[in-house]
């Protein structure tokens, strides 16, 4: 059944793409059109910032318009409708996710907020703690494959990268949710905009009592979460800088997220984000960066019972410099420049032991362990463009403290062919590498047993695509292979009973995959702006790998992947103010798990079973505020993303929002 479907829907992409290209031959630019905006979009795919439209590598751009028709509420839940994205989440509005590109984990992706990586080196379960709300954001990108030339050594399999808004005009915005499962959400948003400096100030707070319950009958799903985000932009004489400044605090029931085992365990995480950017052109145009990087994270096996088990401790600070910079002439414009990232954790059982215990604060318990290592990456890549041809080319000279490898140098080029004012053709060659979490290195309590020999893991990938946009249409698909060297996974032998899981090397995983998304904007093809069809989006993503897991071995992330993924979506205009927006999604995940009930193993292995689910969201807009009805998957669809970690059925939100500006 699901190869028929797979071959059904491959075909029906294919004749959408052959009819798409005949009408959009015909159709004439739309000034109207959403996609024309798209591709005027600036983005960042190589170290010179370039328009989308420009770009010499493929980029997907969730732009404010998508992000305002896709049914979701938070970050998390809006990358889930991207394709090549997998979004594994443990806990719902984006509690606990692990958001990793092209069948890679949750480790192996950079996190940028406005260009900086705000990646977790601790571990990849607390990457995706964005510190601002979805109606702050001006824009997702997401950069699929290797990256280290352009976002560092972090971008194993690629990066997503948030943007946040500039305050366009001063005004006030006000949001309330309320939904199933005691959802209560509210968020304020203040922007001041003057002639030369803008300033914008947002915080949101969220808290549900969780859909689902422990043994005992207590609360383990639920969660508060707590965030605030504020950004300034300045355009001086000589420079433009901007800074921002973000705080994310979570308390959440994490039942059985970590070990099947127990069902009542809980987490605590905080975490903070202080930038400063700034920009000088010149003849050399020069951009620094600096920034910092805190977070803090309890972690209870036994919620609120050290006496059972000791909590678990851990603070980790990440101080980066970053220097780019660039010159033009007749060949081109070449850049240039250096970063020097600083990784430091100080835990109760992560590192190596401390000369001196320090003291955790408020609390009564010791940092014993810790470690510190210090990435250092000198890059250099030059870009040119003829009337029919682009290319982009550099490499990144790399060294990490943390091992012994010394410096290393990964290359990377791509280039774009115009072949028509329509049609694009692409080529791609990168290569990344990433170094171990601390986790990955030293958890070793609690059932798992980690390496701290862990080798970094290597990845070179190669990459073929086509970009055809034209008014009202735009199809973008691609073929890519991987080859991944020494990539880490947590793995553990079914025939031991109770064994541990393990943090390995795997020595090789190659993958094959292919991308494919269409967007047709109906009402722009037609010329009818009263068209009830005012977009639909159909994308579809595969991939397959040459290493299979080996009998009586259970893997938990390498090796699991998500193999099918298929997104389709309408937005629909009712009436003038009156839109709905409706999303389907079909996943198919290679792996399997151990089926444990009440805290005990049945010797059942499971594979991952595929599931498809339904979203909705009915809205009404006004020019100075909105109501919306809002459902997550509405057919009540049971499935998980981790074993023995069941999500929640049917969601229904209801929202209203307030907007006074001046």
């Amino acid at each position: 059944m699901k190869n028929k479907l797979v071959v059904v829907f491959r075909t029906f992409l294919v004749l959408s793409f052959l009819a798409a290209t005949g009408t959009a031959a015909r159709a004439q630019e739309h000034p109207d059109s959403a996609l024309e905006q798209l591709e005027g979009v600036v983005v960042t795919a190589s170290r010179l910032p370039a328009f989308l439209g420009e770009s010499v590598r493929i980029v997907t751009v969730l732009d404010s318009l998508a992000i305002s028709t896709i049914p979701a509420s938070n970050i998390n839940d809006l990358l889930k409708f991207a394709v090549g994205v997998d979004v594994r989440q443990r806990g719902p509005e984006g509690v606990q996710t692990d958001i990793s590109l092209r069948g890679g984990t949750g480790e192996q992706l950079a996190v940028l907020l406005d260009g900086i990586c705000i990646s977790d080196p601790q571990t990849g379960h607390n990457s995706a703690d964005f510190p601002v709300p979805v109606s702050e954001i001006e824009r997702i990108e997401i950069l699929a494959g290797p990256a280290a030339r352009t976002y560092g050594t972090s971008s194993l399999l690629g990066a997503i990268n948030i943007v946040t808004r500039k305050a366009a005009r001063s005004g006030v915005d006000v949001r309330l949710e309320g939904g199933s499962y005691g959802l209560v959400s509210g968020s304020v948003g203040v922007q001041a905009a003057g002639r030369k400096v803008r300033n914008a100030l947002s915080a949101n707070y969220t808290r549900s009592d969780g859909y689902t319950r422990n043994r005992e009958g207590g609360l383990n799903m639920d969660f508060r979460s707590f965030k605030a985000f504020y950004r300034g932009d300045a355009d001086l004489r000589n420079a433009r800088l901007n800074w921002h400044a973000g705080a994310s605090v979570k308390d959440f029931g994490s039942g059985t997220f970590y070990s099947p085992k127990f069902d009542d365990q809980f987490e605590h995480t905080f975490k903070t984000f202080v930038a400063l950017q700034g920009e000088f052109p010149g003849l050399l145009h020069l951009r620094p960066r600096v920034y910092w990087n805190h977070g803090e994270d309890r972690f209870e096996l036994f919620r609120a019972k050290p006496e059972r088990y000791p909590f678990n401790y851990h603070r980790t600070d990440v101080l980066g410099l970053n220097l780019d910079a660039w010159v033009e002439s007749v060949l081109g414009r070449t850049a240039f420049g250096a970063e020097v990232r600083n990784e430091g954790i100080v835990s109760t059982n992560l590192g190596e032991p401390l000369r001196a215990e320090r003291p955790v604060p408020g609390h009564d318990a010791t940092y014993k362990r810790g470690l510190n290592r210090t990435d250092i990456s000198f890059f250099v890549e030059h870009n040119f463009a003829i009337s029919w041809f682009s290319f982009s080319g550099g490499a990144s000279l790399t060294r990490n403290t943390g091992n012994d490898e010394g410096f290393r140098l990964y290359p990377g080029a791509d280039a774009s062919f115009t072949l028509s004012p329509h049609l694009k053709l692409y080529a791609s060659y990168n290569s990344s590498l990433r170094m171990p979490s601390f986790t990955e290195l030293y958890y070793s309590v609690g059932g798992y047993q980690a390496d701290k020999n862990l080798r970094a893991e290597k990845m070179q990938s190669v990459e073929l695509g086509f970009k055809y946009h034209a008014s009202g249409v735009r199809i973008v698909g691609s073929v890519y292979g991987l080859d991944g060297r020494d990539l880490i996974d947590w793995i553990r032998d079914l025939s031991v009973a109770d064994a541990p899981w393990q943090s390995v090397n795997h020595a090789r995983i190659r993958s094959l995959g292919e991308e494919l998304t269409v967007r047709i904007e109906p009402a722009v093809l037609l010329k009818r702006q009263d068209f009830p069809v005012r977009s639909f989006s159909a994308s579809y993503a595969h991939i397959s790998q040459d290493k299979k897991v080996e009998p009586g071995v259970q893997s938990y992330y390498a090796l699991e992947y998500l193999r099918n993924k298929l997104v389709l979506q309408a937005d629909l205009r009712l009436f003038k103010k009156l839109s709905v927006e409706l999303s389907w999604r079909w996943q198919d995940r290679v792996g399997s798990y151990e089926l444990y009930q009440a805290g005990a193993t049945t010797g059942e292995i499971h594979p991952y079973r595929p599931y498809s689910l339904v979203d909705g969201k009915l809205s009404w807009d006004e020019k100075k505020w909105s109501v919306w009805l809002e459902a997550d998957n509405i057919l009540n669809a049971s499935y998980v993303d981790h074993g023995n970690v069941p999500q929640p059925g049917i969601w229904v939100k209801l929202g209203a929002s307030y907007r006074l500006f001046r």
